[in-house]
């Protein structure tokens, strides 16, 4: 199976949590196009936090993948230009030390591709505010993500959180 690399200039992101929403990745990455949606073989969907008690933009856990013989995370691979790599990066909490980047091959309908992801460290599990799971949700419907996948992802439990979160900010995007 042949490995499909980005045009130059670009890199290809393998999206599985918020940013499988366009308009939620483009509010800090503009560049990012749609290439296709894929499936990443031998890892699971978790969520959780990189420190036991700590407040962020969504209020409860966020997503990460981690290492699972015979499990599988679908997702959307993404082209970015190069120029948004940091604010990726920053958007990741690269910095921080809250996810380190990896490079992961996905399945696709184009063969393999080879993309970069990212994995929470020091990952603490806490379930996710409703806002987050909804654009995780909206994101998998939007990119037409398998049904099953999708009513997988719908069945996740929340932690009831109602107060405002950056979904804000992404549903006046939406309008």
């Amino acid at each position: 199976m042949s490995v499909f690399h980005g045009e130059a200039g670009h890199f290809m992101y393998f999206a599985f949590g918020s940013n499988l929403l366009k308009e939620r990745l483009q509010l800090a990455n503009p560049s990012a196009v749609f290439c296709t949606t894929g499936r990443l073989k031998d890892y699971k969907l978790n969520f959780g936090l990189w420190e036991k008690h700590v407040d962020n933009v969504w209020h409860g856990g966020v997503a990460t993948i981690e290492s699972c013989p015979g499990a599988e995370v679908w997702g959307v691979i993404w082209t970015l230009s190069n120029d948004n790599l940091p604010s990726l990066d920053n958007q990741e909490g690269v910095n921080l030390g809250k996810y380190s980047p990896l490079e992961v091959s996905v399945e696709t309908d184009k063969g393999l591709i080879l993309c970069r992801s990212y994995q929470m460290n020091n990952f603490h599990a806490c379930l996710p505010s409703p806002q987050y799971k909804q654009v995780v949700c909206l994101g998998a419907e939007q990119n037409g993500l398998p049904a099953e996948y999708l009513r997988r992802l719908e069945a996740i439990q929340t932690n009831n959180y109602s107060g405002p979160s950056i979904l804000d900010q992404i549903r006046t995007v939406m309008k």
